[in-house]
């Protein structure tokens, strides 16, 4: 049946179907490295739970973006890069004050949970390689999956020269570069999220 809209139906389905996945890995991972994190006193997998957090809160947008108008999925693309913003911020204020006070993280625990966090992210990359040149709501979503990747790396990386150099720095600075990956994550899914809003007022404007 041609115009009976049935392709639009199985795309939001598949579109939900992936979100329930990162969104239910995210959330598990999210409590699971804040624990450890705080056990091991790393501010970087303190930091990069606090990304899964912000994750998590992503993919719940975007289900209820899911099947809603441009604007819509949009406007859910913007909630979301102000979280993150937020955190992002956060994890600076828990840098500053950890650099000020003194934290002596835990490197095997660091290089443990950060090995199991990289895991979760791949899986979660791979589940939604589909939908990286997709819609918006979308879009976010394979943006902020890529960088958790590269922010496990960095955990891993900062454990073992925790490790190697018997200094509380590296989680430090490692910390930093998640909290820096964080925040770029959110100002390019803003500027995305207004770009389409500007892109559909323009289109209606010509319509009209």
């Amino acid at each position: 049946m041609s115009g009976c809209g049935c392709d639009i139906e199985i795309k939001d389905q598949e579109q939900k179907k992936v979100l329930y996945w990162l969104l239910g890995i995210n959330a598990v991972m999210f409590v699971v490295e804040m624990s450890v994190g705080l056990l091991a006193d790393s501010t970087a997998l303190i930091a990069d739970s606090l990304d899964m957090l912000a994750d998590a809160v992503v993919y719940g947008i975007g289900i209820y973006a899911v099947g809603k108008t441009i604007i819509h999925k949009a406007n859910a693309a913007k909630i979301s890069g102000y979280f993150q913003l937020i955190l992002g911020l956060i994890i600076l204020f828990d840098i500053a004050r950890r650099s000020i006070l003194g934290s002596d993280p835990e490197s095997l625990l660091m290089m443990g949970m950060g090995f199991v966090a990289l895991i979760a992210n791949v899986i979660c990359l791979l589940i939604i390689r589909k939908q990286k040149s997709g819609e918006v709501h979308m879009r976010a979503s394979w943006i902020f999956s890529a960088n958790d990747v590269i922010a496990n790396m960095g955990v891993i990386l900062a454990g073992v020269t925790v490790y190697l150099f018997d200094t509380r720095w590296p989680d430090l600075v490692i910390g930093l570069i998640v909290s820096i990956i964080v925040l770029r994550g959110a100002i390019s899914i803003l500027k995305d999220a207004k770009q389409e809003l500007r892109n559909n007022s323009q289109s209606i404007g010509e319509a009209l």
